[in-house]
């Protein structure tokens, strides 16, 4: 019998189910037989966490890092996950690794959705069940970025199939930061500065994603820190606006949202950190959201389909009049080739 890719989902009814596929695992255990169950990364060097031919699915993935000495507040933003599929040149997948599962700003936080969560002791344990086929080949690297030696613990889970079917995507992940964002000089009215203006192109607003081809736009980790101190320090009422499969300049956006809250599913300017299957905040932010805000949405029931092109924005404040610093993670399926994008260095990702 030949093993593909499977009709079959993942849900308590599925797992009924009888299924033909081969599990297998990579894990950084001990191959002395002892319990050094990690990977020595030293400064600048690159830990191979899964290198395999033929086809298959990556079903899960978990790491936890730490480093000899005293742990530094922004190590992940230092390291760095690439993901290979199918001998291709260009990674997928290239995101520090705390943003990549789920949380910003160098942080971890407990918390739960349902394809990324971070789990105790203090959300240390970062955890993936975001499926990642392969036809032919797949590698997954951690770099270090670091001016030391980093400790990695991981597990990649995976099924080897025989097939696998040309409409199956490959997933991709992929960081930005803009930092500030170009806003307005702040006026004597906190009101005006808040809500007025109008934008009807959202040329200036915050891109997520823009990608090239055909496939579907999954979610996306959103982080904020405001740059104002004074005054109600509200980061949010921008309007999410995603472009799909349209020219340049057209408009309205396929997709016209009301504000920034309002995409991740929360309401009236959320100060409790929350977390649900596809949306939730991780950080709130603290008084007046004056800390580090970090926020997710998962289109897992209501992917985002194109089939030329997909722009994900978002403003700034209404209007895009805020000069805060944000940061993000798209996640998408797409079939290849995608266009290939660069991560900022080190210095430019850092909190």
């Amino acid at each position: 019998m030949t093993v593909d890719y499977g009709a079959h989902g993942s849900s308590l009814r599925d797992l009924p189910r009888l299924r033909r596929t081969r599990r297998r695992r990579e894990s950084s255990w001990d191959r002395t037989g002892g319990n050094d169950d990690r990977a020595h990364l030293a400064p600048g060097g690159t830990a191979t966490l899964l290198d395999v031919s033929g086809a298959g699915v990556v079903t899960h993935l978990w790491i936890t890092v730490t480093t000899p000495g005293r742990r530094r507040d922004d190590l992940l933003r230092w390291l760095v996950l690439r993901m290979w599929w199918d001998g291709e040149e260009h990674p997928s997948v290239d995101v520090p690794l705390g943003d990549f599962f789920g949380v910003g700003h160098g942080r971890t936080t407990n918390f739960v959705s349902l394809p990324l969560q971070m789990s105790p002791q203090d959300g240390k344990a970062l955890n993936c069940w975001f499926a990642m086929p392969f036809g032919s080949g797949a590698r997954i690297e951690l770099v270090n970025e670091a001016p030391e030696e980093v400790w990695a613990y991981f597990y990649v889970d995976l099924e080897e199939l025989d097939t696998l079917g040309d409409d199956i995507g490959r997933f991709h992940a992929q960081w930005r930061r803009e930092n500030p964002t170009r806003g307005i000089r702040v006026g004597w009215s906190n009101a005006h500065y808040q809500f007025g203006g109008s934008n009807l192109t959202g040329n200036d607003n915050y891109t997520i994603l823009e990608a090239r081809g055909h496939g579907h736009y999954v979610g996306c980790v959103l982080n904020v820190r405001p740059r104002r101190r004074w005054r109600w320090n509200w980061y949010g009422e921008g309007d999410d606006m995603i472009f799909i499969d349209q020219d340049a300049g057209d408009w309205p956006p396929t997709l016209h949202g009301t504000g920034t809250e309002d995409y991740v599913n929360t309401a009236w300017c959320p100060t409790q950190a929350y977390s649900a299957p596809y949306h939730g905040v991780t950080l709130p932010g603290g008084r007046n959201w004056r800390g580090p805000v970090s926020l997710y949405r998962f289109h897992v029931e209501d992917p985002v389909v194109f089939e030329r092109s997909i722009r994900v924005t978002i403003e700034h404040g209404h209007a895009n009049r805020r000069s805060d610093d944000w940061s993000s993670v798209a996640y998408w399926y797409q079939a290849e080739p995608h266009v290939p994008f660069d991560l900022a260095p080190v210095e430019q990702r850092l909190p």
